[in-house]
């Protein structure tokens, strides 16, 4: 009875010519693929591990980076290079895939319990400070002239451009500009906001 051979025991005839073997995995040939699996999954899950460093996810990148080299075994070309250095990038390529995979799920559980995250506000205290905050408003609004503060009203208020604020006011629009422009200045300081 054949017993398959541990890791790093070679057979007597030498080592395969791993090119050769490429090609009958590329027709099915299930026996080559052993061949091949025995050959390179060492040195894959080799790559992978200092890649993922986590054991059990390594592992199952190697099984697939050698599923991946029995799908796509028609595609290797061996004058692009040979077939451990093509398994290599292959390898490689999956590792990384991986660490970014988990890395970018790490990233949105992150972000999703910051935005989960509200932080508590007292109530109360957000009414009294808009109460305060209008009081003021409509204190420094009675400080403006009264085209000045229709001006302002208009604009601020129901959304008026300069031009349809002059056409209401019935007064010309340079006028409207200098008044509103002054108004906002004598609102500012009212306010007591800093530019």
């Amino acid at each position: 009875m054949n017993q398959p051979l541990p890791f790093g025991v070679g057979s007597a005839a030498g080592p395969p010519d791993l090119a050769e073997t490429m090609q009958k995995v590329a027709h099915g040939d299930k026996q080559a693929f052993s061949v091949l699996y025995d050959a390179l999954a060492p040195m894959v899950f080799g790559i992978v591990i200092k890649v993922v460093r986590d054991r059990a996810q390594s592992e199952e990148v190697a099984q697939e980076v050698m599923i991946d080299l029995w799908r796509q075994a028609a595609r290797y070309r061996p004058d692009a290079g040979t077939v451990t250095t093509w398994a290599a990038t292959i390898a490689h390529r999956r590792a990384v895939d991986r660490v970014r995979s988990a890395q970018a799920a790490t990233d949105r559980e992150h972000a999703q319990a910051a935005r989960e995250h509200t932080t508590a506000f007292d109530e109360v205290a957000e009414q009294v400070e808009t109460r305060l905050d209008s009081e003021q408003v409509r204190r420094c609004m009675r400080g403006l002239t009264e085209l000045q503060r229709q001006a302002v009203t208009l604009a601020y208020y129901r959304g008026l451009t300069y031009r349809e604020v002059a056409e209401a006011l019935r007064t010309p629009l340079p006028t409207i500009k200098t008044r509103m422009r002054d108004g906002l200045i004598r609102l500012r300081d009212c306010m007591g906001v800093t530019t």
